[in-house]
């Protein structure tokens, strides 16, 4: 690599871990309704303001245990599980061989994928900034030299937001409740724009395979019965897991040997 390429590589590396402790504030704020821009960082059980030795990623979790110094509150383990993960996403992304815009952008479509399967995973939401911004992500890699074209980006994501919208409408119109989130109609149409509509139903296959076994192998494991259809699913977290498949395999395809 250049130089501006090997000071590119050094600051992601350097930034993901505070990028991933941002992440855990939007997942944390975005599905409350609450502020993610001015409000400070406090204990949520005592209300304990966070101070700059508080909030150094992963490091300041260590060195605490994983507890609040004030009050000695547990921490929730998925803070630090984001810290590790935008760090991992961002070596992800630098194995691939992207460099420059590229590789900044396919750093945060990653990143914006860990939020979202976060969200869906804790909250069963999936906030409209996000969704957005997995769009405005997923129509910028596009748009990259070698990528797909914008307007196959956006066929993808018509195909995907139009396909979901009418799944959505055609299930409580036969079934008379709400079978697929809003949320979901909304993100797929970033990844739709992500995919393209060649490879959207591979995603689509993927994200409903997975969902599916861990519904059947959490049945088995916790001796339920009764209608699948009855069963909560946060098919967000799928398809956010099931994009990162499909990014994986073709970082495999255009990986510098």
């Amino acid at each position: 690599m250049s130089d501006p390429a090997q000071v590119a590589a050094v600051l992601l590396i350097v930034l993901a871990p505070f990028v991933g402790s941002f992440l855990g504030v939007l997942v944390d704020r975005l599905p409350r309704g609450e502020d993610v821009v001015t409000a400070r960082s406090a204990c949520r059980a005592c209300g304990q303001v966070l101070g700059p030795r508080d909030l150094v990623p992963i490091l300041s979790f260590a060195l605490s245990r994983g507890r609040c110094r004030s009050c000695g509150r547990i921490l929730p383990a998925w803070l630090l599980y984001m810290e590790i993960s935008a760090l991992g996403l961002a070596v992800c992304a630098l194995a691939a061989g992207f460099q420059g815009v590229a590789l900044w952008l396919n750093a945060g479509l990653l990143w914006c994928l860990l939020a979202l399967f976060a969200c869906d995973l804790l909250w069963f939401r999936l906030p409209d900034l996000l969704n957005a911004a997995l769009l405005v992500l997923a129509l910028g890699v596009a748009a990259l030299p070698g990528g797909p074209g914008v307007l196959p980006a956006l066929a993808g994501a018509a195909l995907g937001f139009g396909a979901f919208l009418l799944i959505r409408l055609i299930y409580r119109r036969m079934r008379g409740r709400e079978g697929l989130g809003l949320g979901d109609v909304k993100m797929m149409a970033g990844l739709g724009a992500f995919a393209g509509p060649f490879d959207l139903p591979l995603l689509v296959l993927l994200a409903s395979g997975g969902a599916l076994c861990l519904v059947v192998l959490h049945r088995l494991h916790a001796g339920r019965g009764g209608p699948l259809a009855t069963d909560r699913l946060p098919f967000g977290a799928a398809l956010a897991a099931a994009a990162g498949v499909v990014w994986v395999v073709r970082a495999a395809m255009v990986m510098p040997l």
